[in-house]
């Protein structure tokens, strides 16, 4: 398919339903899937979606707004029309699905994204999804990028039913070392300083995880640390979301108590957050002093460590959900 012309796709997913009429308003308040249009269109080809079905992945590029969608065995998807048509993107080099809500992990400052696959290929783009370089290990259920280099070559990941072996590159993903095992959750700081948890508080290491020191005592319930654009790190748990401003030696929780698993997902100006959960979305307009429930879950989606990817365009005021075997979904404010 010549992605740089219209495509069948892109005609078939508005004689689906799938962009609004001109002057007609998005269905807002409500969860619609946004994804059929690319089952339509790969059935044309005699193509479907590998096991369990339909997409698995999900994520924003912040610089653009374009939506990036992961299908089955069928790649990686991106729209730049919040979800009415949708183009690949990924030249073959994504395969599988993602296993859990933290395995695409998006630049805050937008363009790049590295995703961790399992039962495919992983791979990088630095440049919205035009290019691809790809990983020589895949299996990955999650990982933490270095988006401070500009090539984002350092990157920590966790291998797929392996006993939680953790694993580093310095290379983009060209070559791996293996860390150990026992690993639940990992995180990249700048320079390459990562933080971790093997299920008793924080760790961190400043030797490439040669050597690690206890930082916190708190859990993480997210399985990756992300990244504000300023390089702050956020970890999302049971008691909080909690901040680090100086590359994970010390850690608070920021402002008032929020329970969440995914995110924080980044808004549109300083201090605005959003943070998924089982109460749904929530939303913070004063950089986490309150929280807004602002949408509920989508229908038989859970909270926990295999499943449901979300992405947030709060410019646009939109939601999106990802999870295995179901449609990708769409929510507008």
């Amino acid at each position: 398919m010549d992605r740089h012309r219209p495509s069948a796709l892109a005609a078939l997913a508005c004689l689906l339903g799938g962009c609004c009429a001109a002057g007609e308003e998005p269905v807002r308040g409500k969860w619609v899937a946004i994804s059929d249009t690319i089952i339509a269109a790969l059935e044309v080809e005699h193509k479907k979606p590998g096991y369990p079905g339909a997409a698995a992945g999900i994520s924003l590029d912040h610089a653009t707004g374009a939506v990036f969608v992961v299908i089955c065995d069928q790649g990686m998807w991106r729209s730049a029309d919040h979800g009415a048509t949708f183009a690949r993107v990924d030249r073959n080099a994504i395969g599988g699905r993602c296993e859990t809500g933290f395995a695409l992990d998006a630049d805050p400052a937008g363009k790049r994204m590295m995703c961790y696959m399992i039962y495919g290929s992983s791979a990088l783009t630095l440049d919205g999804g035009e290019s691809w370089s790809g990983s020589t290990l895949s299996h990955l259920d999650f990982g933490a990028t270095d988006w401070s280099d500009p090539a984002a070559k350092t990157m920590i990941a966790v291998k797929h039913e392996s006993g939680g072996e953790g694993v580093l590159s310095k290379d983009a993903g060209h070559s791996w070392s293996s860390l150990g095992k026992g690993f639940v959750a990992v995180g990249m700081f700048p320079g390459g300083m990562l933080v971790a948890s093997r299920g008793h508080g924080i760790e961190r290491s400043a030797d490439a995880g040669a050597t690690w020191t206890p930082v916190a005592a708190f859990k993480p319930a997210g399985l990756a640390m992300r990244l504000d654009a300023k390089g702050n790190g956020y970890w999302t748990s049971d008691a909080g979301l909690q901040f680090s401003g100086d590359a994970g030696l010390t850690w608070k929780v920021l402002g008032s108590a929020v329970r969440a698993y995914y995110g924080p997902f980044f808004g549109d100006k300083p201090g605005r957050l959003a943070v998924v959960g089982e109460q749904g979305i929530s939303e913070s307009d004063d950089g986490a002093a309150s929280w807004k429930v602002v949408a509920p879950l989508p229908p038989d989606f859970r909270v926990g460590f295999t499943g449901p990817n979300f992405a947030w365009d709060a410019a646009a005021g939109i939601f999106y959900a990802s999870s295995m075997g179901k449609p990708a979904l769409r929510f507008v404010r």
